[in-house]
């Protein structure tokens, strides 16, 4: 069966970012994933991480087609997904890893915000989250596709847009969370690692 509207970034993307959550997600027994979007990531990355738990989530919208992905998987491992939204209360108790890709720069700072508060809730001790996308670093860009993206997004939306790494980092510290690695990856993204301590 063909499932369309999948993502092409997605397919990309999703080799070198396992390659890092191998490790960074070793002892990890369940992972919440904070906007599943298409579920593909979902449907690798639990299909290759069988030690763990995956849970989905998204708004409402969206998951209608995560159910479609993550309905081909052969694994037993990947969990449907939640209604999740930032500036709500998480429909969850604690989970001992967090991961999102490609969601900070399409919210608003607000809700940014509103994604740490949520960390800090149900993110155990000794727990790992991993955020995914482009950053910013001491306010400038590090490529000019991240500032010609960084300008679609703002046309399309005004309170989106790259945030900058040093922010995102005082956000986490100020939810108990340490950065452990900060990850160059492929198409000018980066994978930001944080403990929480």
């Amino acid at each position: 069966m063909k499932i369309s509207g999948l993502s092409q970034a997605c397919e990309n993307n999703k080799g070198p970012i396992l390659a890092e959550l191998t490790q960074i997600f070793a002892q990890t027994q369940r992972v919440l994933e904070i906007g599943s979007g298409t579920g593909q990531h979902a449907l690798h990355f639990a299909a290759h991480l069988p030690h763990l738990l995956w849970q989905t989530s998204d708004l409402a919208y969206n998951h209608e087609l995560i159910k479609q992905v993550i309905g081909t998987a052969e694994s037993g491992n990947i969990l449907p997904p939640l209604a999740l939204d930032l500036g709500q209360s998480w429909p969850l108790a604690q989970v001992d890893g967090i991961f999102t890709a490609n969601t900070l720069h399409i919210v608003s700072e607000e809700l940014v915000r509103a994604f740490f508060h949520g960390v800090k809730q149900h993110l155990s001790q000794g727990g790992n989250l991993c955020i995914y996308g482009p950053f910013n670093y001491n306010g400038a860009y590090t490529s000019d596709s991240n500032a010609r993206f960084d300008a679609s997004l703002r046309e399309r939306d005004p309170l989106s847009g790259l945030r900058d790494q040093q922010w995102v980092v005082s956000l986490a510290a100020a939810a108990g969370l340490e950065l452990a690695t900060d990850i160059a990856m492929p198409a000018n993204n980066r994978l930001l690692h944080f403990i929480r301590r």
